[in-house]
């Protein structure tokens, strides 16, 4: 079993140092070409404060809408999370800002849900039927255990999370509770963190880094016990 978690750890070390890599060829091949990269990255900020003036143009009610939707298409959390206080904080508050993201990400855990279970599932269910096979379906007692394991499991989307805990059949209720539970914590975190970031405060950016940190390390420990768990059993 010790084996298992070192390998793993030693395939992420792995992905991380081809990425580093990859990226630094990607930037001495642009220096030996003769681009200038301040002039892209200006070119990139630019572009980045261009897009945000016209989603905050668009209003907030556009922009919680597409946080509470959009995600269940596929477009990461992050992309919503990081740059949400720049475009509102200033407007209504940090502290409704992140009630306000809250909401649209509850949202979106419903309605993902709903979609696997109760729309997505039959269909499915007629499919695999036709080929002998049945979809699978966790028992009340491991739902919780379910939840928490694809919360706490890094790499897999959170749209993925939410339609999978639908296909499964988990009790809504449970779901909700336990989804919410796992996921704000990092999700007001990195609210906050990109509060930091546009107000520039070196403390502050480091006390968001931090709960980051530990929320990432807990996490881990969640892992650990539910694999524990699960090898005993």
């Amino acid at each position: 079993m010790s084996e298992t978690p070192s390998s793993a750890k030693k395939a992420l070390l792995l992905k991380l140092a081809v990425a580093a890599g990859g990226l630094g060829l990607i930037v001495v091949g642009a220096v030996a070409c003769g681009v200038d990269l301040r002039a892209l990255l200006q070119w990139a900020l630019g572009l980045l404060e261009q897009v945000l003036a016209a989603v905050r143009a668009a209003g907030p009610l556009v922009f919680f809408t597409a946080m509470a939707i959009l995600p269940g298409c596929g477009v990461p959390l992050l992309a919503f999370m990081l740059p949400v206080s720049s475009l509102f904080a200033e407007r209504f508050g940090l502290p409704l800002v992140v009630l306000f993201s809250l909401v649209a990400i509850t949202i979106n855990l419903v309605l993902t849900y709903s979609l696997a279970r109760w729309a997505f599932r039959p269909l499915l269910q007629r499919i695999v039927t036709h080929f002998g096979f049945k979809l699978p379906q966790v028992d009340s007692g491991d739902a919780t255990d379910m939840v928490v394991l694809l919360r706490v499991t890094p790499g897999i989307p959170f749209m993925v999370q939410n339609y999978l805990c639908g296909l499964a059949d988990v009790p809504p209720v449970k779901y909700l509770v336990v989804s919410c539970l796992a996921g704000w914590p990092a999700q007001i975190a990195f609210v906050v963190f990109g509060a930091a970031l546009r107000e520039g405060k070196g403390q502050t950016i480091l006390m968001a880094a931090g709960v980051l940190v530990a929320l990432i390390a807990a996490t881990h420990l969640v892992r650990r016990h539910y694999g524990k768990k699960k090898a005993g059993a």
